[in-house]
């Protein structure tokens, strides 16, 4: 698929005063970014998970071989991927807040409409202002709080006590994805105090199949 300003279409920032529409577009471009990311690591998840399956199936198949007679076979063959569930745990929570922003820009968060249906255009924009500085204010938090606790972890050269890895790796990742987050609540705040669309329906998927 491809990611030119072509194929998008012209910028929902347009209306934008000038001296913020090259901020709005950065970071709607780094959304894109985010979305791409969090696709990468549900991948890796994928093969991870998969190639876990296969080696314990291979495993417990040569285990059984070996019961019958078939003395050739490795006595030592691994019954799983080192530490599989421990970086799946990582990759998991890398794809949910790598895809946070770029789902917040395309409208995909769960919300409640009932109230918003019922108000007029100027309440409903005022809600909406109220309702994005919220939410910067929680995801901002959030993402000094993890700032702060991944760099706690460098400092003191926390690893993981199953593969040795440094924590701070995974929790600088996670960090980076609740920081766009916070970016993305920023640029919903601008632009719902300037009128303009909130939510870009070209980044949703076309079908339940995508």
């Amino acid at each position: 698929m491809t990611d030119s300003a072509e194929a998008r279409g012209p910028s929902l920032n347009e209306g934008a005063p000038a001296i913020l529409r090259p901020v709005l577009d950065a970071i709607d471009r780094l959304g894109r970014l985010d979305g791409w990311i969090a696709g990468g690591c549900l991948i890796l998840l994928t093969m991870l998970m998969i190639t876990e399956v296969v080696v314990s199936a291979v495993a417990n198949s040569v285990y059984w071989l070996r019961a019958k007679g078939v003395a050739w076979l490795p006595a030592d063959m691994p019954a799983s991927v080192p530490n599989a569930w421990e970086y799946s745990s990582y990759l998991m929570a890398a794809s949910f807040t790598f895809g946070a922003a770029m789902t917040l820009r395309a409208g995909g968060h769960i919300r409640v409409t009932l109230l918003l249906a019922r108000l007029s255009p100027g309440r409903r924009r005022l809600f909406e202002i109220v309702a994005a500085l919220a939410g910067l204010l929680m995801s901002g938090f959030l993402a000094y709080s993890m700032v702060m606790f991944s760099w706690g972890s460098y400092v003191r050269g926390a690893t993981s006590i199953n593969s040795d890895t440094p924590v701070w790796i995974p929790q600088a990742l996670i960090t980076f994805g609740i920081t766009l987050l916070a970016l993305q609540f920023v640029a919903r705040f601008l632009q719902a105090v300037c009128g303009l669309p909130l939510e870009d329906p070209r980044l949703r998927v076309a079908s339940v199949a995508e």
